[in-house]
């Protein structure tokens, strides 16, 4: 049998009285549309922000939730005080004074030793040099000249890691009766120093011209542990948005009026 062919029906048109009366859109001539092309050698893709893609590093990530943690809890009176640091003014003068005071460098060292041994092998009398005066540094050296009576003034750097380590340093200062302060940062002490990084630097003796820039230095107000107690009770710990809200909403609970 011949397969049947299927004829498409024709639908009768619209009615004109029933269709709508499309308006064409009045587009300026001035202005000629031009459409973009973003495939290869096409236009240029315009930059997007993918900051929301990027993962980022751990120590980042770290630090973040560790100053989110420091808000967080309530930190004790004996860490709090490495907060409260020296003020600008006040740490560029005693930069510059322990700048002055820094130790003997192996060069220097080996110019002055050899100076000395030349002198003694032309049969110079050479008279014994006195050590110059310097800063010592570390904790182990400083822990000794506090305890020793030696050290007349005790600069504490406030980011030191693990904070265990000086952690004890204020507290011995204050029991030995000897001037500290905290101040910004362990890089900038090591820098004194020539080192890359120290904890403390402590003054022994300085000359006799420098005597009246460091009794200035001693009346600085130290931290005592007084004041670190009151800006603990006045700063308190900060919670975050949803304990907030928690704890207004336990409060108004707590709180209804008695009808």
């Amino acid at each position: 049998m011949p397969s049947k062919k299927l004829v498409k029906k024709k639908v009768a048109a619209t009615p004109a009285h029933l269709k709508k009366s499309i308006k064409k859109k009045v587009t300026n001539p001035l202005f000629e549309r031009r459409p973009r092309n973003f495939r290869i050698g096409g236009d240029i893709l315009h930059e997007t922000d993918l900051t929301h893609f990027v993962k980022w590093p751990k120590y980042i990530r770290i630090q973040r939730q560790k100053a989110v943690l420091a808000k967080r809890l309530k930190i004790p009176p004996s860490i709090n005080q490495f907060r409260q640091t020296l003020d600008k003014n006040n740490a560029t003068t005693l930069f510059k004074l322990f700048t002055k005071y820094s130790p003997e460098s192996a060069a220097a060292k080996k110019e002055r030793l050899a100076k000395e041994a030349e002198a003694k092998k032309d049969g110079k009398k050479v008279e014994q040099a006195r050590r110059p005066n310097a800063v010592i540094y570390g904790i182990k050296d400083v822990t000794r000249a506090i305890e020793s009576k030696k050290a007349s003034f005790v600069a504490i750097a406030f980011d030191v890691d693990p904070i265990e380590i000086a952690l004890f340093l204020p507290a011995l200062c204050r029991k030995f009766d000897v001037p500290y302060v905290i101040v910004k940062d362990k890089s900038r002490l090591g820098t004194v120093v020539g080192k890359k990084t120290t904890s403390t630097v402590a003054f022994t003796k300085v000359n006799p011209e420098d005597q009246a820039q460091l009794a200035s230095l001693q009346k600085l107000p130290t931290i005592t542990l007084t004041d670190v107690l009151k800006t603990l009770r006045e700063t308190g710990e900060v919670l975050s948005c949803l304990l907030v809200l928690k704890q207004e909403k336990i409060n108004s609970t707590r709180v209804r009026p008695l009808n």
